[in-house]
């Protein structure tokens, strides 16, 4: 049996100093005391090396101008007006390249310039943090100097009134400084938490180097990262995620010779970047060519806003985040409908009905996997736009799930290995990785959880939550983050914005209703 140490992770060190804090005022004798004085210096300081990661942030900045140069070049032959050439292995107008390659070189340079920021931010929390940290335990070696040495087995037995004011007055004096020293770990891993957090979106918006295939041109590879839903804003909705734009290349490079020129010429007669993009975002989800072909018979020669009313059930606004307040209910309410044709993607078809997991479930299959988004919009051959055909493939779709959970009679509640197994199989199964159950019994478990949450998200990989209140429970899924927000899909039909500090905090009820308002589990892909 192996035993976690107390200096194995920053959790276990805010743990242990603040029990040395609590212990210190109650010691009952010097010799007790000086042993938790020695226990709370023995603690390692927090780590980092401040002039590295400037060094870094340097680096990073440094650049920024060259990029702008690019951005410059490519700005002057966007100007030009090209003609209507076609380029790369899959028939990309140059004009649209060109327009790409603006965007993508206008990112790398927000890139570079916030990571520049995020380090620079870091150093200094690192910095500070230790500084903290060593007035702790400058003030602690203080105490241990007045104390003097142990008192012998004798010595221990009896204390005088002024001994006795000088244990309680060291006491006193070090469990401040302990508690200095918890404050300096807190604050360096919650700046480790959040520099994390920012690194990983911006690597994750390095979107076109995550197609690594040799099958596609660069031209091709710009263009499929830089597609976006039509009719939105592209940066908060591009059709390929930064996981599926790496999976699809993986998946690409598997393909016989055969499925290989298929699949290129597929992408070649696609009339729209919309097109292509959903074509690779269908391989992504471990499609068959032969499905993928089928599929785009379905969806060939339509308009891009037809695609995202069938193929993208979650559209996100640019206003979307925006702080309107909250409702009577303690609902945000700024808040989006996820529907098609005014018929919402809601549990029961209606919110009658209690398969919040398995409503959750179908929504989140149906953002990540074209192919099935479509079967429920159009319908067997594709081609429907009918929201009550739409409502009754969706209830039993919902129903089928709930079966498989083994949820509740009369289409209420399912126990979490049922979610677990239906989101491995329905969700899983699209995104290539299975789900394990994290339960978030405290802030601080929540808190931690968020930088995995987070990092799945920014990848595609949608993330179920489980929220309850004194009277009940409800599963949504967290679906995407900008900063320290992150978007929740409620299967009631909407999508909205909460804070870290909400999601930490007991405030999840913005997302639904003041009566659920505690985050106690999310399901992680592994």
């Amino acid at each position: 049996m192996s035993f976690l140490s107390p200096f194995d992770s920053p959790s276990l060190r805010l743990a242990w100093l603040a029990g040395l804090s609590q212990q210190m005022l109650g010691a009952g004798s010097k010799n007790e005391l000086l042993g938790l004085i020695d226990d709370a210096l023995s603690v390692p300081a927090p780590g980092g090396d401040p002039g590295t990661l400037e060094g870094l942030a340097q680096l990073y900045r440094g650049q920024v101008d060259p990029v702008a140069g690019v951005l410059d070049r490519v700005d002057r032959v966007g100007r030009k007006g090209l003609s209507e050439v076609w380029v790369g292995d899959t028939s990309v107008r140059a004009s649209d390249a060109v327009n790409a390659a603006g965007r993508s070189v206008s990112q790398m340079s927000e890139a570079f310039l916030q990571g520049a920021s995020v380090l620079l931010t870091l150093s200094d929390a690192i910095g500070a943090a230790q500084r903290k940290d060593e007035q702790g335990r400058g003030q602690l070696r203080e105490q241990r100097k007045t104390l003097g040495s142990e008192d012998g087995f004798f010595d221990d037995l009896h204390e005088n009134d002024e001994e006795e004011w000088d244990r309680k007055n060291a006491a006193h004096f070090g469990s401040y400084a302990v508690d200095l020293m918890h404050d300096a770990v807190s604050e360096a891993q919650e700046a480790a938490r959040v520099a994390a957090r920012d690194l990983n979106k911006w690597a994750a918006e390095a979107r076109a180097g995550k197609l690594k295939t040799s099958e596609l041109t660069a031209v091709d590879k710009l263009m499929l990262a830089d597609t976006g839903v039509a009719g939105a804003d592209a940066e908060l909705n591009e059709v390929l995620s930064a996981g599926e734009l790496a999976r699809a290349s993986a998946r690409m490079d598997l393909l016989g010779l055969g499925d290989e020129t298929a699949m290129e010429r597929m992408l070649a007669k696609s009339d729209t970047p919309q097109e292509r993009a959903y074509l690779m975002k269908a391989l992504a989800a471990g499609h068959s060519v032969t499905e993928i072909g089928e599929f785009q018979n379905k969806i060939h020669g339509k308009d891009p806003d037809w695609m995202r009313r069938h193929l993208t059930p979650v559209v996100t606004a640019s206003d979307s985040r925006r702080n309107e307040g909250v409702t009577a209910g303690g609902a945000n309410v700024n808040t989006d409908s996820v529907e098609f044709l005014g018929q919402r993607w809601i549990q029961g078809g209606d919110g009658s009905e209690g398969t919040c997991v398995a409503s959750s479930t179908v929504t989140s299959r149906a953002m990540v996997d074209p192919l099935y988004a479509l079967e429920l919009t159009g319908g067997p051959d594709g081609q429907q736009d009918d929201p009550a055909a739409f409502r009754q493939r969706l209830v039993a779709e919902q129903h089928r799930l709930h079966t498989e959970g083994e949820g509740g009679e009369n289409w209420t509640g399912m126990g979490p290995e049922g979610q677990e197994r239906i989101n491995d199989s329905t969700v899983g199964s699209a995104t290539g990785t299975d789900y394990d159950r994290r339960d978030l019994d405290s802030d601080a478990e929540r808190r931690a959880v968020l930088t995995s949450v987070q990092e799945s998200v920014a990848q595609g990989r949608p993330v179920p939550v489980d929220v309850s209140g004194k009277d009940g429970a409800h599963a949504m899924t967290i679906i995407a983050q900008e900063g320290d927000m992150l978007q929740v899909y409620n299967p009631w039909g909407t999508t909205t914005w909460v804070s870290e500090d909400d999601f930490i905090n007991g405030r999840m009820g913005k997302a639904s209703s003041n009566e659920l308002p505690d985050a106690y589990s999310v399901y992680l892909p592994r």
